[in-house]
């Protein structure tokens, strides 16, 4: 069984310092180029969205001309939640 030396500690300082400099290093060199290509795939996704959509509008415009309106029904509004009922309170001397 070995016993803990401070030349063992040291070096494991110095390893983990190591490593905390180089990944924090290669973190900036690497995040900037990682995150545009994110962003550009992002957009990239986006535009394809935005392209289905204008052309799914563009073939139903194009395939029906006729516009067809229906009137909501005004014989039976819009019911509104009830949440309780009023109560008059009067306050005694």
């Amino acid at each position: 069984m070995e016993t803990a030396s401070f030349m063992g500690f040291i070096r494991t300082l110095f390893y983990i310092l190591a490593f905390y400099y180089v990944f924090k290093f290669l973190v900036k060199l690497f995040l900037p180029l990682v995150l545009k290509k994110v962003v550009e795939k992002a957009g990239a996704n986006f535009d394809q969205q935005q392209q289905r959509t204008q052309d799914t509008s563009w073939n139903k415009t194009q395939s029906s001309n006729d516009i067809y309106y229906q009137p909501t029904n005004s014989k039976n509004p819009k019911e509104t939640k009830k949440v309780g009922d009023y109560v008059d309170y009067e306050e005694i001397d």
